[in-house]
């Protein structure tokens, strides 16, 4: 609390997750749904606002910050002026005060002490970061503090911010200030942000944004892959522990979960595709921006009626076969998922350390027509290291570091998977079977895929399994399912171009090695 120049009306500390909910009904913040979930509305904001997040520049990350449009800089003065201006505003408020942590590995544990001025904004960092126990809040030390004041607006003009709305990083005094957003996730990923500066740059620890489960035999599998490429689905395994479901970090012989719970979306949710999220939803879980059924107060998870980027946030151990503690070993298997709508990737190949770092750094997939107004034909996306908003370094920087964790654990296989089209671009072909993509992820944790014959992609290189258990073997490679060869060889060579075109502002700080791994735009097939 001493980062407060004024004094609160009234503080709530490290409130119980009941207190919380009961205090958001008492003030008439929310509802709740049919099974004891507590449901509110974000407001304007149901979504991150990435052009409205600043980092302070100064001695500290003036040579280590990749600027430009993902991190944007801000002066130290203009950061003050807003906190002192923070300050004067919550000073009549109540203030619900929380004294958390990110990562559960104790060596790089981060203490994050969060003011938020609703209590289900509290709830939601009850949720998402991890909870000391009693015993580790008598002897905690506050490190980094976020204060988040959605009534606060600020004035473009006079402060320095594009509009209202802000999330401001202070490296030095290890602040974050948000205002004028009340969507959650802004902390959530504001405590990412720094981590992925943090992490790399004094630890050398790789963190990463994907999921981690674990297998009978103690097996780390991770999972990378932009929106609606399976991700959840894929990791969601009831005969594998979940180690977390979105960020974590590797370090030298361990891979541990940042948070202390889950932050899924809702949007079309239900029981019998994603049985382990919607059973989660149960008090004291928290729902954003849903609707509901007409006079009931059951959830309509088909409901885009506020927005598409509906969310539930709960603790960890809603999942039933969550590891109780949220960290594994070195990763066995890792997984780049691709919804590849342009059809030409394969449904599997396997990666050298040289591709997994190319890869790492492309982060592909592809919209797909209908997905948004204007898209006619598939749409490349891609987003460095799987989460480009985030990353306060140069992208390289995490590519570099992939590539030594690979060099020093020759044993883990890295994976291309695509969840995408075959036999042709969306419209002409069809989506890749989910029994057979499961079926080929579950062949490649089992090790039934590491004494296989492996062909390499004639555009990308990539090493293609000539067989899979439980896959027919013609599937596997992408090009034999389309009936004109010539059609896939001009449709391979517009999706390399892509991935060239996407490379090229990385290529002057990339290593030969990654860049060797580029496709190849000229070959005979």
């Amino acid at each position: 609390m001493e980062r407060l120049a004024t004094r609160p009306a009234q503080v709530y500390l490290n409130q119980d997750a009941n207190t919380l909910v009961r205090q958001t009904l008492e003030r008439g913040q929310g509802k709740l749904n049919d099974t004891g979930a507590l449901c509110i509305q974000t407001g304007k904001f149901t979504g991150r606002s990435p052009k409205d997040r600043f980092i302070v520049r100064d001695e500290m990350s003036e040579n280590t910050v990749d600027w430009g449009e993902v991190n944007i800089p801000v002066s130290s003065e203009i950061f003050d002026n807003l906190l002192r201006k923070m300050n004067v505003f919550i000073q009549d408020r109540e203030v619900w005060v929380r004294q958390c942590y990110a990562g559960a590995d104790f060596d790089y544990r981060l203490n994050v002490t969060v003011m938020n001025t609703t209590p289900w904004a509290n709830l939601f960092c009850h949720h998402l970061f991890l909870r000391p126990s009693t015993s580790e809040l008598e002897t905690y030390q506050q490190e980094w503090v976020i204060l988040q004041v959605p009534e606060f607006l600020a004035d473009p003009a006079i402060d320095g911010t594009r509009q209202e709305n802000f999330t401001m990083i202070n490296f030095s005094k290890k602040m974050i200030l948000i205002g004028g957003s009340a969507y959650t996730g802004e902390m959530k990923k504001g405590i990412f942000s720094v981590l992925n500066f943090l992490l790399p740059h004094q630890h050398n620890v790789l963190p990463m944004h994907c999921s981690a489960n674990e297998g009978i035999q103690g097996d780390v599998a991770l999972f990378f892959g932009l929106s609606g490429t399976g991700k959840t689905t894929l990791s969601a395994d009831v005969n594998r522990k979940l180690i977390g479901d979105d960020e974590h970090g590797w370090a030298a012989d361990t891979v541990f979960n940042f948070e202390g719970g889950c932050y899924a979306k809702c949007i079309d949710l239900r029981a019998d595709k994603e049985p382990q999220i919607y059973a989660a939803i149960k008090h004291p879980a928290l729902l954003e921006n849903v609707g509901f059924f007409s006079d009931t107060n059951r959830v309509d998870y088909g409901d885009a009626g506020i927005t598409e980027n509906t969310r539930a946030a709960y603790p960890i151990d809603h999942i039933k076969n969550a590891k109780k503690h949220s960290t594994g070993g070195i990763p066995k298997n890792i997984f780049f998922l691709t919804c590849d709508a342009f059809g030409v990737l394969p449904p599997i190949a396997k990666l050298t350390t040289a591709q997994a770092m190319y890869h790492f750094l492309s982060g592909y997939t592809a919209k797909v027509a209908g997905t948004e107004v204007g898209i006619r034909e598939p749409q490349s996306t891609f987003s460095a290291c799987f989460g480009r908003v985030f990353l306060p370094l140069h992208p390289t920087a995490y590519a570099e570091l992939l590539g030594k964790k690979l060099d020093a654990h020759p044993e883990v296989n890295v994976w291309l998977v695509n969840t995408g089209w075959t036999g042709g671009a969306y419209g002409v072909g069809n989506r890749i079977s989910l029994h057979y993509t499961r079926a080929m992820v579950q062949a490649a944790i089992q090790g039934d895929l590491t004494n296989q014959m492996f062909t390499p992609h004639p555009y990308f290189g990539v090493l293609i399994p000539e067989t899979c258990p439980g896959v027919p073997a013609e599937i596997l490679d992408t090009r034999n399912t389309w009936k004109n060869k010539d059609a896939y060889d001009k449709q391979a060579k517009i999706l390399a171009d892509l991935f060239i075109q996407n490379f090229a502002p990385y290529r002057t700080k990339a290593s030969q090695e990654i860049q060797n791994a580029s496709p190849q735009l000229v070959q005979e097939v």
